[in-house]
């Protein structure tokens, strides 16, 4: 008797395109997975995404020990690395004196980093780049779940290939942690909306706590798209949506603000000025320099510390277009911007808890929030920091571009929508079309702004332009004559049409030196004020473990870092000679810095400016610490930082980043003098202003000036010359 087998399911189907013998649930099955994917994923989606992960690391840790960081977070993080109390604090100095302008979460990572391995580059780099690459595959699972792997892929290569994400992943500032909590907050989210359970929400708002602590206030920009998504797509009743949002809330504030709460409750003599704030207080910082003087600058009543210093030109919808931001993130911005409208159209008929929907309206909104804020903020503003806008627009070019291919071969994909109807709704098939011609266009108008500053450049608008145009044919024509293949094809010619600006732009940023204080990725295109002199990572300071040494300050050559100042931006990072405003602002106490051939550093303004600090008065300072805490008090974060880097000693930064804060009373240098911890201090030739004139004034009238000639060879012997250094020495003799 003949027996008939039943036909294959879609399984057996799917898994006979796959390679090897279905899973056994042993070991060797599950690391084969682990390289080869599910198995119902294709069997190109799983080598793809390690080849785009392997890409991202390659593109942020590219010829790593030439990558300079910010001198600012590396002497923090230095300092961490040598006192536990400057570690918890995120002081600049292991003295202690004073903090960064941050919360310390991401210093913290760098520093285990290099307290496990030494202090470097590489090691301060590590944990970025994992970042980097970490928030890519992030990215990719979350698309994949609910769009498939071709919108993941596309997700993770767009995120992979965003200009200032590659730029700012290869910097020791804290975005790139920031970046990666948000994303896993989104994860953690997205879990919550699918099974409708508490406990993931509250590890999404633990994760965006973590966050806080990170950079404070830029954090909380995705909680009203979180609480939307969640409350409006979870599978739960209202009412226990809403109490899991109470309790998730909960959970929020405890995380954000446990580290704050502790700092504020310990008297102030017993820790660090809290720098960037008016009172000493964190909280004051939360709301004020990195909270709302960030949105409105100097015209807040609160706050106004944050100014109005742009980096990256004036307030504006145009802003995130024009020449200073346009290379950096705006090109997949028109894709993006249809793709949200046209795939929540496409889902304008789903359940309320549709999951492709929840996840269009997290992204989109993560996207759109963003934008809007970065767009009208009107305090201090750095191209830098788009890069959290950078996961919305690759995730809604990824899914978004899938929902309108299926569109656009289906006619309408429209759920809910009866065959009868699609075949009289066929106008939403022709807008991936004019989606991708208008972010063709617009990637030809940003290459054109730099043609001539290199044949890559050109190179990528010949391409976006020939790719762009044979996209947007094979679409037409092969939605007219039925051609799915051709269509395919036309996809793909797609792809590479809106990634070959970016792409040009990312191995720039990879292969060039930039700016540690306000990196970017590209040519410069002028305009506004950028962030020069963003400062080299700085040589381990003598005495410290390193692995490789790192470029910048404490180099075998002596020189000092170069500091930071307030310059055009630059794709190659190049601040030698420019100065102008700091990231806080034109405002009282400034300061503007500049390095010479020669390694000295020119410190200007207030208490500490004025003068030079070269390695040959480091020496001297070395030499006659005679026991201090702090080996000398300066102005400004930025000259303490290299000196820091340079010397391996505390240094006291007296005006905080600006130069304006209030981190130095007259009381308190006495008081320092007095008990032995700090001999020496520079003060400006001009005497400086406000609590700055009386504490240079004091200091003239009772230190005694060190001659430049005690400590460089090459000082001239005239009174004159040989006292213009600025440099006091105070002894608990000269306090009265």
């Amino acid at each position: 008797m003949t027996t008939l087998a039943p036909p294959p399911s879609q399984e057996d189907a799917r898994r006979s395109h796959r390679a090897g013998p279905p899973a056994d649930g042993g070991v060797a099955a599950r690391a084969r997975r682990l390289f080869t994917g599910p198995e119902d994923d294709p069997r190109w989606a799983r080598p793809t995404l390690w080849g785009i992960l392997l890409l991202a690391t390659a593109l942020y840790a590219w010829n790593l020990t030439s990558i300079t960081g910010n001198t600012f977070y590396d002497a923090a993080v230095y300092s961490g690395t040598k006192s536990w109390k400057a570690f918890f604090f995120g002081a600049l100095d292991s003295g202690s004196f004073i903090t960064v302008d941050k919360p310390p979460f991401a210093l913290w990572v760098m520093g285990l980093s290099a307290r496990v391995f030494g202090y470097g580059t590489w090691q301060l780099m590590l944990p970025m780049v994992a970042a980097g690459t970490g928030s890519v595959a992030i990215l990719y699972r979350q698309v994949k779940r609910d769009f498939g792997a071709v919108a993941g892929t596309i997700s993770a290569i767009v995120l992979t290939l965003t200009p200032i994400t590659v730029a700012i992943t290869r910097d020791t500032n804290p975005d790139p942690i920031l970046v990666l909590l948000m994303m896993i907050g989104a994860a953690a989210l997205m879990k919550a909306v699918r099974n409708g359970r508490l406990m993931p929400l509250v590890w999404s708002a633990v994760a965006i706590g973590f966050a806080f602590n990170t950079k404070m206030m830029q954090a909380y920009v995705v909680l009203p798209v979180f609480f939307l998504v969640y409350l409006w797509a979870t599978n739960v009743s209202l009412g226990k949506r809403i109490r899991n949002l109470a309790v998730a809330t909960v959970a929020l504030i405890v995380s954000s603000a446990w580290w704050m709460v502790i700092v504020d409750l310990i008297p102030a003599s017993s820790r660090p000025y809290i720098g960037g704030s008016t009172d000493n207080t964190v909280w004051d910082l939360v709301i004020g320099y990195n909270g709302f003087g960030r949105i409105f600058g100097a015209s807040s009543s609160v706050g106004s510390q944050g100014n109005g210093a742009s980096f990256g030109g004036s307030s504006g919808l145009y802003r995130m277009f024009n020449e200073i931001m346009g290379g950096q993130i705006s090109w997949l911005i028109p894709f993006a911007a249809i793709a949200l409208v046209g795939g929540l159209v496409l889902r304008g008929r789903a359940p309320r808890t549709d999951a492709k929907r929840a996840a269009l309206m997290l992204w989109g909104g993560w996207f759109v929030v963003h934008f809007l804020t970065f767009s009208l903020a009107e305090g201090t503003f750095h191209p830098y920091y788009v890069t959290a806008m950078a996961p919305g627009i690759a995730a809604l070019a990824g899914a978004g571009g899938v929902l309108l291919y299926r569109a656009f071969r289906e006619g309408s994909a429209a759920v809910g929508v009866p065959p009868v109807e699609r075949s009289r709704d066929w106008g939403r098939a022709w807008v991936l079309p004019a989606a991708i011609a208008a972010s063709s266009v617009w990637a030809v108008v940003l290459l054109q702004r730099v043609s001539g500053s290199g044949t890559v450049y050109t190179v990528a608008e010949i391409v976006v332009a020939v790719a762009g145009i044979a996209s947007v044919l094979g679409l037409l024509v092969g939605r007219f004559t039925k051609r799915h293949r051709l269509m395919g094809f036309a996809a793909l010619a797609a792809v590479v049409a809106l990634l070959a600006g970016p792409a040009a732009y990312s191995v720039s940023a990879a292969t060039s030196s930039t700016n540690g204080t306000n990196p970017t990725a590209g040519p410069s295109t002028g305009g506004g004020m950028g962030g020069g002199g963003g400062g080299g990572m700085g040589g381990a300071p003598s005495g410290t473990k390193s692995g490789t040494k790192p470029s910048g300050s404490g180099s075998s050559s002596g020189k000092m870092g170069t500091p930071p100042s307030g310059t055009a931006p630059s794709g190659s990072g190049s601040s030698t000679g420019k100065t102008g405003t700091t990231e806080a602002g034109t405002e009282s106490g400034s300061t503007s810095e500049s390095t010479s051939e020669s390694g000295t550093q020119s410190a200007g303004g207030g208490m500490g400016g004025g003068s030079q600090v070269s390695s040959e008065m480091i020496t001297y300072l070395k030499k006659h610490q005679d026991g201090a805490t702090w080996l000398l008090a300066v102005s400004t974060d930025q000259t303490a930082s290299s000196i820091i880097l340079e010397s391996g000693q505390p240094v006291i930064s007296m005006g905080g980043w600006s130069g304006s804060d209030n981190a130095m009373t007259l009381a308190k240098l006495k008081s320092l003098v007095k008990s032995g911890k700090l001999h020496y201090i520079i003060v400006s030739s001009d005497g400086g202003q406000g609590t700055n004139s009386a504490i240079a004034t004091w200091v003239k009238a009772h230190g005694t000036a060190v001659k430049s000639s005690a400590y460089s060879s090459s000082s001239s012997t005239t009174s004159t010359s040989s006292t213009s250094s600025g440099l006091y020495r105070l002894d608990a003799s000269d306090v009265s």
